[in-house]
């Protein structure tokens, strides 16, 4: 299972965009492997295993945080502006080129934390964890619309947060 470690904690940080967060729940899906263990020992497919079980209580913690969170506060609606969406749309595909790939991964990894929420999700799953639109419109209980306009908008702030990190 040490084997795994690295991918589980990354997969949860990236969905979280919390390293606290993300240690609880590697911590809770390695004691779901351990429940497991007599399976997953000599199992061929335990890394999907543990990514789908990673994935699955990250999203779960999402929904727990949420719920919690609307008690508290109204959700408010970010409304970019046309102009700033014109501003966003003008970033350079390139803007990580001619970087090490560490630094890099460390530049991505630091950005995708500074998403909000609904947006780094949903991106995180398509790009990371490769599901389709249509399985993260029915994981994430939203509909398939919301999912793309979620994906593009995360992908410009994204690239803007990148092109920024390089100047």
């Amino acid at each position: 299972m040490h084997a795994y470690q690295d991918m589980v904690f990354s997969t949860a940080a990236r969905l979280l965009g919390n390293e606290a967060q993300a240690q609880d729940v590697a911590q809770d899906v390695f004691l779901k492997a351990y429940e497991n263990f007599e399976q997953l020992r000599t199992s061929a497919t335990k890394g999907g295993w543990l990514k789908t079980v990673t994935t699955n209580l990250s999203l779960n913690h999402l929904s727990r945080y949420r719920r919690r969170w609307r008690l508290f506060s109204e959700s408010r609606r970010e409304q970019a502006t046309e102009e700033e969406s014109q501003l966003d749309l003008a970033v350079a595909d390139g803007a990580l080129d001619g970087i090490a790939a560490e630094e890099r991964r460390l530049l991505v990894e630091q950005a995708l934390r500074r998403l909000p929420e609904h947006q780094r999700v949903p991106l995180v799953l398509y790009h990371f964890e490769e599901l389709s639109y249509e399985d993260i419109a029915r994981q994430l209980r939203i509909s398939l619309a919301k999912v793309r306009s979620d994906i593009l908008r995360a992908r410009v702030r994204l690239a803007n947060l990148l092109a920024r990190a390089q100047l």
